[in-house]
């Protein structure tokens, strides 16, 4: 089990990280969502050991994580660390790249690499110089460079920020069925909420120092706790309730998701279309609710100054 206890951490006497507490089982899946400088990478390297911290501890099964200041080489034997900028060699072959860390004497070392590059739909690449490869290509290399002797925690940075959608889903699904096969904690500093909806078990929002909320993917989405939460998901509506309720008189707001938001013949909430965008199987319909712009899901295009009214479910 990981345990990252009330760490804190800053690189000048400004905070980027305060007192940050979670757990985690192997074969978990942790997304880290966040905006930009939110502290997503600078929390990977921390728990690797990449950075000293004076305020807080990381367990590995009990065993406290000393970090850099207590080792000649940063990092931990049972984890592997994938960051942003790949750290692969250009002028050696993929199977090279992958195969670093193997003995040559171990007679499985071929189909360990074989296994790696079937994960990553890399087979075909086998000889190719890295070189040659695409920003995409050397990413999908670069996962499986670090699977190769097998952690027991994984963390990764943006790892699929450079490959091409059509790819990216089959990887994600390839990559996350063979780590909890193999029972590898993982942890994704990621912007791609995707990745954490629908295969994360637990999703940490950061906020301002702090983590903003935690909790499954279902928790999170279904129960945002502020509209920044759910920002990282869908667009959101913060919708008054007076729109809602006529003799309301409070000044607090509503979220809502499009999705939530039906076009009825009649009701309470009235507004006017600004704007139709065709998103395949739906329509997403922008509109002015008194001043209020509010986005909803619609099967159909609509024109542009039309009033309709709205219900929430």
């Amino acid at each position: 089990m990981l345990k990252v206890n009330n760490i804190s951490f800053g690189y000048t006497s400004k905070e980027v990280l305060k007192n940050i507490s979670f757990q985690a089982n192997k074969g978990d899946y942790i997304a880290i969502v966040g905006e930009s400088g939110c502290g997503k990478s600078t929390l990977l390297e921390i728990i690797y050991g990449l950075l000293h911290i004076d305020k807080g501890t990381v367990y590995w099964n009990e065993k406290k994580l000393l970090g850099p200041n207590f080792y000649l080489i940063p990092g931990e034997d049972f984890m592997k660390y994938l960051p942003q900028d790949f750290d692969l060699m250009p002028y050696t072959t993929v199977e090279d790249n992958i195969g670093k860390n193997l003995s040559y004497l171990d007679e499985h070392r071929n189909q360990r690499i074989a296994e790696l590059l079937d994960v990553v739909d890399m087979v075909e690449f086998l000889k190719t110089k890295v070189k040659n490869l695409s920003g995409g290509q050397k990413q999908r290399v670069a996962i499986a460079k670090v699977l190769a002797k097998e952690p027991e925690v994984l963390l990764l940075d943006e790892p699929f920020s450079h490959i091409d959608n059509f790819r990216k889903n089959k990887l994600r699904r390839s990559l996350f069925k063979y780590l909890k096969s193999k029972n590898i904690l993982c942890l994704v500093a990621t912007h791609d909420t995707t990745d954490a909806l629908s295969f994360a078990d637990k999703i940490i929002v950061l906020k301002d120092t702090k983590i903003e909320t935690i909790g499954t993917p279902e928790e999170v989405y279904n129960n945002p706790t502020s509209s920044y939460v759910a920002s990282f998901f869908n667009e959101i509506n913060e919708i008054p309730l007076a729109a809602i309720d006529k003799n309301s008189t409070s000044k607090a707001t509503k979220l809502v998701y499009p999705n939530q938001l039906t076009v009825v013949p009649k009701s309470s909430i009235k507004a006017t279309v600004l704007h139709s965008y065709f998103k395949g199987s739906f329509y997403l319909i922008e509109s002015n609710l008194n001043g209020t712009t509010l986005f909803f899901e619609h099967t159909e295009q609509l024109q542009t100054g039309a009033s309709i009214f709205l219900k929430i479910h």
